[in-house]
């Protein structure tokens, strides 16, 4: 092989390879950054802030862009945890995104405490803030884990956006079987809410919030979640597969 193929085929391999550690990058998407934990964690284990913060930005490039006059934000876990624990909402306003014309809010809730501690907790739960009808809907996958924490997020966003919200737990959310789904659960909630409920929902109906004969399989999510991730990463070795096609042999004459 031509040198200077060998040496760009090497660094793909290298950052593609499949001897990675923890910390080594899988996948860029768009701004987001998952490494080898992360993917690790969705695979098999309890999904990391990061982990969730992918699937956000995924639902948000690829199914809210789709509905332009939507105005719904999925927030981030950091920035529902800064929120959970934050003493003044208020003095949060410049990092946190404009919720003027908002009309529904996601918020991963994690029961972390400690905001010395990153990546800390054991256990999500998905709130659900509908602006516009002044109600907090909370899931709990391992009932009622996080109540104290959703309704704490709740009143700080209260505050934020001088409303009143009435909180809502939702009894039929589905509920998990071991100690390490709940992050997965709250991922295919909110695909399901977002997509089901909220952007092709009947204007003309009233919606429902209840998970009432809703099936959760944390399995196949995980598996749904790897398609998905994998794919971005086998797209991205294909576009660097032909940025080295048409890189000129070393040494070539013209």
């Amino acid at each position: 092989m031509p040198s200077g193929f060998s040496h760009l085929g090497d660094r793909v391999r290298r950052h593609f390879g499949d001897s990675l550690s923890p910390d080594d990058a899988y996948l860029s998407y768009h701004d987001i950054r998952l490494t080898k934990l992360d993917v690790d964690s969705i695979k098999y284990d309890w999904l990391t802030d990061n982990a969730i913060a992918f699937w956000e930005e995924y639902l948000e490039r690829e199914e809210l862009s789709q509905f332009p006059k939507a105005q719904i934000v999925l927030l981030r876990p950091s920035m529902s945890f800064m929120l959970m624990n934050t003493p003044d909402p208020l003095t949060l306003k410049e990092v946190l995104p404009n919720f003027s014309f908002t009309t529904h809010i996601f918020l991963p809730i994690n029961d972390n405490r400690d905001v010395s501690q990153a990546e800390g907790g054991s256990h999500w739960s998905l709130l659900l803030v509908s602006i516009i009808d002044g109600v907090s809907f909370h899931y709990d996958s391992l009932s009622p884990s996080n109540d104290i924490e959703a309704r704490n997020t709740s009143a700080k966003l209260e505050i934020l956006l001088g409303k009143k919200f009435r909180f809502i737990h939702i009894d039929d959310a589905p509920q998990q079987e071991n100690g390490s789904d709940c992050g997965i659960f709250v991922c295919l909630l909110m695909r399901h809410l977002l997509l089901k409920r909220l952007l092709r929902a009947d204007a003309s109906k009233k919606i429902s919030m209840s998970m009432k004969e809703q099936h959760v399989n944390a399995q196949e999510g995980r598996k749904m979640m790897m398609k998905i991730i994998d794919g971005f990463r086998k797209e991205g070795e294909r576009r660097r597969s032909c940025v080295i096609c048409y890189l000129p042999f070393q040494g070539m004459q013209h």
